[in-house]
């Protein structure tokens, strides 16, 4: 019984101040707008796909050794691109203005379990750059890895493509704004919920029940202007009427 007092009480005082909340949830989507509109800066992402393997490979006789050779090689090709030696040259190359560090932050390298293809993936704020530099670093390990572990088994399988109509992978305004509205809500209910707590002025019958602990005897009716206007005019007339009958 308690819990379902508690529950209309809190629901009163929500649909008391539904303005606030509805404000509140205004700031938030007007917020969340501006920053994704304005200060968030979009970030888009390219990815290209290079395949590990042996020169022996393109014989007709397969050999389960070299595929476990590949696969304990991944991890170091894996160290080797978003290495200074294969950066400096795609910075070099593409004529970049950053730097190594910076480059590593920006590439991602995977690869799926068992699986002799390596994911090079870059994210820049530009669509172009991204592609670019995906391709480019696919390139320039491919050659490197030639002088710098004495084999040849790098082959290009998937390069990056720049789409038509690339879009942002980290700018969604809509969903910026929705969670924004969320937050303004929560704002909103907590502010209400304050001003109900601090609120200690009298407004009803039941508020003077809590506070005195006593029973109410009596409630005095509010008297509009109207309804008070109308009393002394009936008023007026009974006695015009009155000193009428008398003088009669």
């Amino acid at each position: 019984m308690e819990e379902t007092i508690s529950l209309k009480v809190l629901f009163n005082t929500l649909k008391k101040r539904v303005w606030l909340l509805i404000s509140m949830m205004v700031v938030g989507i007007t917020i969340a707008a501006m920053v994704s509109y304005y200060f968030l800066t979009p970030m888009y992402q390219s990815a290209t796909q290079i395949l590990v393997d042996q020169q022996t490979a393109k014989s007709s006789t397969f050999d389960s050794t070299d595929i476990e050779t590949n696969l304990q090689l991944i991890n170091t090709y894996n160290v080797i691109i978003k290495s200074p030696v294969i950066l400096s040259k795609v910075i070099e190359k593409l004529d970049l203005d950053t730097t190594t560090y910076y480059l590593n932050s920006q590439i991602t390298v995977s690869s799926e379990q068992n699986s002799q293809v390596v994911n090079i993936i870059v994210k820049d704020q530009e669509a172009y750059r991204a592609v670019d530099i995906a391709n480019t670093t696919a390139a320039v390990f491919q050659e490197e890895i030639v002088n710098l572990m004495k084999v040849d088994n790098i082959a290009i399988l998937s390069p990056a493509v720049l789409p038509e109509n690339p879009r942002p992978i980290k700018l969604n305004p809509e969903l910026n704004m929705v969670v924004g509205a969320v937050i303004g809500l929560m704002l909103g209910i907590g502010i209400a919920l304050m001003l109900e707590y601090f609120d200690t002025t009298v407004k009803t019958e039941s508020d003077i029940e809590r506070i005195l602990n006593l029973p109410i005897l009596g409630l005095i009716s509010p008297i509009s202007e109207r309804s008070l206007h109308s009393k002394v005019e009936t008023q007026q007339e009974s006695s015009t009427t009155y000193e009428k009958n008398v003088h009669i």
